[in-house]
């Protein structure tokens, strides 16, 4: 069948995301690189945003988990 005589399927509707937003900053590539490094493979998103998360509560248990993944990640 060509394009023009296919129906049109109705796609379904995506449930809408609670207030999600995208929170960016610029920083040196070579700060990137420690963040990947601290965090692990694949976990750079996470780690920073726990740790921003954890910064603004004033959540210093938390905070020093991170601290301490780190350590673990670049020994």
């Amino acid at each position: 069948m060509s394009k023009s005589k296919r129906k049109a399927e109705p796609r379904p509707k995506k449930e809408k995301v609670a207030d999600i937003v995208v929170f960016a900053f610029r920083l040196p590539a070579a700060d990137r690189d420690a963040i990947h490094k601290a965090a692990g493979p694949g976990k750079a998103t996470r780690f920073v945003h726990a740790a921003a998360l954890a910064a603004a509560s004033g959540d210093t248990k938390a905070f020093e988990e991170l601290a301490e993944q780190a350590r673990t990640n670049l020994k």
